[in-house]
């Protein structure tokens, strides 16, 4: 038995979550599968019933299931994904970028994956106001959360039917110490996958390769605000941001956008 909590989400995301759902019990159906949906009141919708876009009951359900599909969330989305990559150490941000049938796109052969780095950098949220005229943000990176991505991203590439090829993106040119550190612990995970091809890449050539020639990223690991924006100009250059496929993994959970459980069905 699977037990999936089923978060349907705000705007176009009903009518998503009930096309999802038709899948999920087909699957179960064709598949002999035993999966248990539960549905999670999450969002802009808790926000007016409850005051909080992720009250603790849905907390509850969610750290009680084996895995949690999410629609689309509106304006409360950030209380919602961002505490639960927090609580339930949601490290690895997967972000496929794939060209489809009958989808316009600007390359023909594009199937690459963005890995993310998902608890750190500038987006561990700290930032302090100095006085009115100036703020600060701490980019926090450390080693062990740059190991085990770098980890994530090796073994995805091995088990992908691709290029088997890990682009590490970063701007340790300018940010010696803290992109310099994640740099230099892809290197070191990289000696531990000898028939995974390794290279490095600087963020602004990355942004400028992916329009140029897609073609040539296999596995893209990065820290997390760079693999935002990437990730979302990658998943425009194969068609649409609204087709972009996303998932946050841990060791022991993960949350899937529902787009991606149909478009990898």
């Amino acid at each position: 038995m699977y037990r999936i909590a089923f978060i349907e989400g705000d705007g176009i995301g009903p009518e998503i979550s009930l096309a999802t759902k038709k899948v999920l019990y087909t699957l179960q159906d064709k598949m002999n599968l035993s999966i248990e949906i539960i549905d999670v009141e999450a969002g802009d919708s808790s926000v007016r019933l409850y005051g909080k876009a992720l009250p603790e009951h849905s907390i509850t359900i969610i750290s009680n299931t084996d895995a949690c599909l999410k629609a689309p969330i509106g304006e409360s989305a950030a209380d919602v994904i961002v505490y639960l990559r927090r609580s339930l150490d949601l490290y690895a941000n997967v972000r496929p970028a794939k060209v489809y049938p009958n989808v316009d796109s600007l390359h023909s052969n594009v199937d690459l994956v963005i890995v993310r780095e998902n608890t750190e950098d500038l987006y561990a949220g700290l930032e302090y106001e100095l006085d009115s005229s100036a703020s600060i943000a701490v980019k926090v990176v450390t080693r062990r959360a740059s190991l085990r991505i770098a980890d994530y991203a090796f073994k995805l590439a091995e088990f992908r039917d691709g290029k088997r090829y890990v682009i590490a993106v970063h701007k340790a040119n300018l940010l010696r110490k803290t992109d310099g550190l994640f740099a230099s612990c892809c290197r070191e995970v990289s000696k531990r996958y000898p028939d995974v091809h390794f290279s490095e890449m600087y963020v602004d050539a990355c942004a400028m390769n992916l329009v140029r020639n897609p073609e040539q990223f296999d596995v893209i690991v990065t820290s997390n605000m760079y693999g935002d924006i990437l990730s979302d100009e990658a998943a425009q250059i194969t068609g649409s941001i609204g087709l972009a496929p996303s998932a946050n993994i841990g060791d022991n959970y993960a949350i899937l956008n529902q787009y991606m459980a149909l478009l990898q069905i």
